[in-house]
């Protein structure tokens, strides 16, 4: 059966994203739309408005021309949404990059995404630098290097915003131009680029609006990353278009963040787990006033209901909600509704505006290894868990230069095949149960577990590989390899760890190491990760896995961005 929203449609809203987003900023004046919550800092819906429209002139004058791809590589600042926001009035498209991204790792965002500028802040030249070095002698090498703050020799968004130019006007087809290419892993493979249209991020806004819009001057404290597409929606694009404030932090520590939810009277958070996981433990949250709290919702990876009802009986709020959705779906597809005082526990929401859904049967043999989207069946009534299909005006356009890997994922009758294992309540609500798809995600982030076995592989001392997802000492999910030493290697299972921290973003790296006489395959060499999930699961850890500290794991108050204090700069 397909199931359908309870929420009336609404209409397709085809606007460039600025306009979706801003078009009513001017007229709220000095309304705080940012706010940095360090300095504090601040700018009006206004000022935000003009400066997106003064920037766009700077970057139009630069040279950066309708269909230009910039690549934006920064941390969260009040600075952020003004270079977003002006690179599509000029009429590029931004692809988001992660403020954890090693040099080679932006090197092959850029040379995949054909981007030609790009725009950071000062310290993170010297990985802009380098990577823009390595695609210099690429058809497309990199133009210029913006920074959103002062940096010697590279123009800056102030730099910009003092053009005389006038302001650009491109045309903008929102049904077929890409405003945003966010990179995703999908279900399976290495990080692609996920076309997302002006129309599905600004519908998708308008679906959101259904169920929850964050009123004018409501205040939303903005801590998960901008460069997510959660924290792009559910912290810049949404809470702006309602007119709220947004108060800006760079990064997650516990005890800034707390300050800052009391100093702020911060009504509303958007969370990952790790960070409601602080909230409802950790002894530093009594020694602040919270009381202004309104509402917490967290999404971008499960949530244990325990766990989250005991975060609400502690900050005192009726119940922590979720959200479910994906990179590829713009990204949101269902909400637990602020209106509803007693939701499910457990339930990641209910198809929000203008959104179908199937669950679907999946062949599970584990003879194959059948964990692809193709795996799809019968439909299935409510009650009966299976592989979530997804339509709605919110599904991306697909993978950029990967036609193969978009038809894998979207089949012919324009379903998006998530991966995800979920079913329908009685009540509406959907409950994610398990996965299909090889995907990990750690603290909200996506890890390929391809692009770890690649890296694994290039040691010489390590003949095969295979990592998954495995549970973490805090609940989560971590990546753990299974290693065939190479004959006569005198590797350790602290050295492979080293090995691949030293080449991936702190979030990709490998938590665990176990050795293997041969990694399960199938006759056709396709690794069977369900043997070692099932290996995983029937006995303890190994005893030479070695003990690795982890304060993003173990430190709650260095959890929700992923970045520990090894995990990325603070500012």
């Amino acid at each position: 059966m397909v199931f359908r929203s309870d929420y009336p449609d609404v209409p397709l809203l085809d606007l460039p994203i600025h306009d979706a987003v801003l078009g009513g900023a001017a007229a709220r004046g000095d309304l705080a739309a940012l706010v940095d919550g360090i300095t504090g800092q601040r700018l009006s819906h206004a000022q935000l408005d003009a400066a997106t429209r003064r920037t766009a002139a700077g970057l139009a004058e630069a040279g950066v021309a309708p269909g230009d791809v910039i690549a934006l590589h920064s941390p969260n600042t009040i600075a952020y949404p003004v270079a977003f926001y002006a690179a599509t009035r000029a009429g590029a498209t931004v692809t988001t990059v992660s403020s954890l991204a090693t040099p080679g790792e932006l090197a092959a965002q850029l040379r995949d995404s054909g981007a030609r500028w790009i725009i950071t802040v000062s310290p993170f030249l010297p990985t802009a630098l380098e990577a823009a070095a390595a695609v210099a002698d690429t058809p497309a090498p990199i133009r210029s290097i913006f920074t959103c703050d002062r940096a010697e020799g590279h123009p800056s968004l102030l730099d910009l915003a003092a053009s005389t130019a006038p302001e650009p006007t491109p045309t903008i087809e929102p049904a077929t131009d890409i405003a945003v290419l966010p990179y995703s892993s999908g279900t399976t493979g290495t990080a692609k680029g996920v076309m997302l249209t002006h129309r599905n991020i600004a519908t998708n806004l308008a679906q959101l609006d259904a169920v929850h819009r964050p009123g004018e001057g409501e205040r939303i404290i903005a801590v998960l990353p901008f460069f997510h597409i959660y924290g792009l929606t559910a912290l810049m694009n949404h809470p702006l278009r309602g007119g709220a404030t947004v108060v800006v932090l760079p990064r997650f520590d516990l005890e800034q963040f707390l300050q800052t939810l009391q100093d702020h009277r911060i009504q509303g958070v958007y969370a990952a787990p790790p960070m409601v996981l602080a909230l409802a433990k950790h002894p530093a949250v009594d020694r602040y006033d919270l009381s202004s709290l309104e509402y917490v919702l967290s999404a971008a990876a499960p949530l244990d209901a325990d766990l989250a009802a005991l975060c609400a009986r502690r900050l005192g709020i009726d119940a922590v909600r979720q959200a479910y959705g994906m990179t590829e779906l713009s990204p949101a597809t269902h909400l637990v509704p602020r209106s509803d005082p007693a939701p499910p526990p457990g339930a990641v929401g209910r198809l929000i505006a203008g959104t179908e859904m199937r669950v679907v049967s999946v062949d599970a043999d584990a003879d194959t290894d059948a964990d692809g989207p193709g795996a799809a069946g019968k439909d299935l009534p409510a009650g009966e868990p299976g592989e979530l299909l997804i339509r709605g005006p919110q599904v991306m356009r697909g993978y950029f230069g990967r036609r193969t890997e978009t038809d894998a994922m979207i089949d012919e009758e324009g379903w998006l095949h998530t991966g995800d294992i979920g079913c329908v309540d009685d009540r509406g609500y959907l409950h994610i149960v398990d996965r299909v798809k090889e995907l990990i995600k750690y603290k909200g982030y996506q890890v390929a577990p391809a692009e770890l076995e690649a890296v694994l592989l290039a040691h010489p001392g390590i003949a095969d590989a295979a990592v998954i997802g495995v549970t973490g000492a805090d609940g989560g999910e971590v990546p753990k390899a299974f290693v065939v030493p190479a004959p006569g290697s005198s590797l350790t299972p602290q050295q492979v760890i080293d090995h691949v921290a030293g080449q991936v973003a702190p979030y990709k790296k490998v938590r665990a190491v176990e050795f293997l006489d041969a990694v399960p395959k199938s006759a056709a060499g396709k690794i069977l990760r369900r043997r070692l999930r099932d290996l995983e699961r029937s006995r303890p850890a190994p005893a030479g896995t070695p003990a690795t500290p982890d304060p993003a794991t173990q430190t709650p108050m260095h959890a929700g961005n992923g970045a520990g204090p090894e995990e990325g700069p603070t500012r």
